[in-house]
């Protein structure tokens, strides 16, 4: 079990590798951004009643945030369905939303989501970066741009390409889109 001086820290450390910012976790605990932010920076452990408010919003056990886990990496990562909080990353500014399915994997080489595009999005970026990637439609339909190609897809296709060509998905003829994408990054 961790010192108390070392829990606010703690908590700040798995907030930043889950890349969840103090208005998420905030949001999601019903505590201010204020009062995280000092206790992140506190030598004083919150009540449990706190904790459990946080750790919830972290999607983490008390335990692992009192340091009452194995240090031992996983060899495993399960993330049930309700357990995925949505992701802010490059394109939650465009309209998409993440849900990762292995942030509880540390120093993965592969970064699998569920990705939603919804309809109706009025500019969306190119994304290109490095590494590969897979795309599958799970729902809807996805117009995909790869490079100066475009493709259809629908229900159950899917597409693996270089990530370092310029890229993009549109959903067409639904509310949104449902896909999972897995970005291996060198």
């Amino acid at each position: 079990m961790l010192p108390e001086n070392e829990i606010g820290q703690n908590i700040k450390r798995m907030r930043k590798t889950k890349k969840l910012t103090l208005e998420y976790v905030a949001e999601k605990s019903g505590f201010s951004k204020g009062y995280l932010s000092k206790l992140e920076n506190s030598d004083k452990a919150p009540p449990v009643s706190t904790l459990v408010n946080i750790a919830s919003a972290l999607n983490v056990s008390v335990s692992e945030i009192l340091g009452e886990t194995m240090d031992v990496a996983p060899s495993l990562s399960l993330v049930k369905k309700n357990e995925r909080p949505v992701m802010a990353l490059d394109g939650t500014r465009f309209g998409y939303s993440y849900e990762p399915l292995a942030y509880n994997f540390p120093s993965k080489r592969m970064h699998p989501y569920i990705l939603t595009i919804p309809k109706d999005i009025e500019k969306i970026p190119l994304f290109e970066h490095k590494g590969e990637e897979i795309f599958m439609v799970q729902e809807g339909k996805v117009n995909f741009f790869h490079g100066n190609k475009e493709y259809e897809l629908e229900e159950g296709d899917c597409i693996y390409f270089d990530a370092s060509f310029p890229h993009r998905g549109f959903a067409v003829d639904c509310d949104e889109a449902k896909c999972l994408i897995v970005i291996y990054k060198p």
